[in-house]
């Protein structure tokens, strides 16, 4: 550590390499904490978590027996064990609870007066935080995987939808509609997200191995299709060219400053890759078994 600080400081080093050290050696010590829990209201399963970017306090969670609870994780008492108590519910006895599995839970960006969830029981909720009753339902065809809200949207108020279905649905708060469609995957769409930097570019996951990059404003809709060759036919199959991954692409998120996006699929590969060009960086990954993405807020 002195190392690279002295390196920093006599500018021999990139300004980042510190912080990229840091953040590796604080992922890989990172366990249990034995003095913090939270207080288990779900029965089964708990499918997605979201902070909200407010404050960074509350928590809400969606399960698998179509629950989701809001939690508030300040430790009021000062107290080194503490729980973390859950604040209020949807349960199953809530007239409006999602019937089958919460798939993906996400506050609305700017406050916390608002949050959203999407189910397998085909149906995107808008949700007022104060009263715990829905403003808003989507209701859809095809069984719902995953939804997102742009983070820095100042002039759209869309929200990106994924679905058993090959097309990208884009439903508008203002209206209360789907505004268009994105049509170029041939399998379900697993997940979708907003560029952090771009507030019109979505990137879009899916069981054809594909990851697409959109900007919704244009007729074509497709920027481009990452490909994990880089191009380089030689080193693909026919069926393998203009592929993220050798399997279903089951997650992504961008990185904090939109500069990266990473994937993950079922041939266990996490793949980094240049959101601006399109290029799989190469960066290597220990290979194991992965389903989901994490925030990187700090780790680029």
């Amino acid at each position: 550590m002195l190392g690279f600080i002295s390196a920093r400081q006599a500018g021999l080093d990139d300004p980042l390499r510190l912080r990229r050290a840091e953040s590796t050696r604080r992922v890989l010590s990172l366990e249990l904490n034995k003095d913090r829990d939270v207080e288990r209201i779900h029965g089964s399963g708990i499918n997605t978590l979201d902070i909200e970017p407010v404050e960074g306090r509350y928590m809400l969670s969606g399960g698998s027996d179509g629950v989701i609870v809001l939690y508030d994780l300040e430790n009021l008492s000062r107290k080194p064990n503490y729980t973390c108590k859950a604040l209020c519910s949807v349960g199953r006895s809530h007239p409006d609870a999602h019937k089958f599995s919460v798939e993906t839970v996400q506050w609305y960006p700017h406050d916390t007066g608002m949050f959203t969830s999407s189910s397998f029981d085909k149906t995107l909720k808008i949700w007022d935080t104060n009263t715990l009753q829905p403003a808003d339902v989507f209701q859809f065809e095809e069984t719902v995987y995953s939804h997102h809200m742009s983070p820095i949207a100042t002039k759209h108020c869309l929200i990106a939808v994924g679905t058993k279905s090959p097309k990208v649905q884009l439903c508008d708060l203002k209206s209360g509609s789907c505004s268009h469609i994105l049509q170029g995957h041939r399998q379900e769409v697993l997940a979708v997200s907003w560029s952090p930097r771009h507030e019109y570019v979505l990137a879009t996951a899916s069981a054809d191995s594909k990851v697409k990059l959109w900007d919704v404003r244009r007729a074509s809709g497709c920027l481009t299709t990452l490909d994990q060759h880089n191009g380089e036919k030689s080193k693909a199959s026919s069926e393998a060219v203009n592929t993220a991954h050798n399997g279903r692409v089951n997650g992504l998120c961008y990185t904090s400053d939109g500069l990266h996006l990473l994937t993950v699929g079922t041939d266990d590969r996490m793949r980094l890759w240049n959101s601006s060009t399109g290029e799989n960086t190469l960066v290597s990954y220990q290979e194991s078994s992965v389903s989901f993405c994490f925030d990187l807020k700090d780790f680029f």
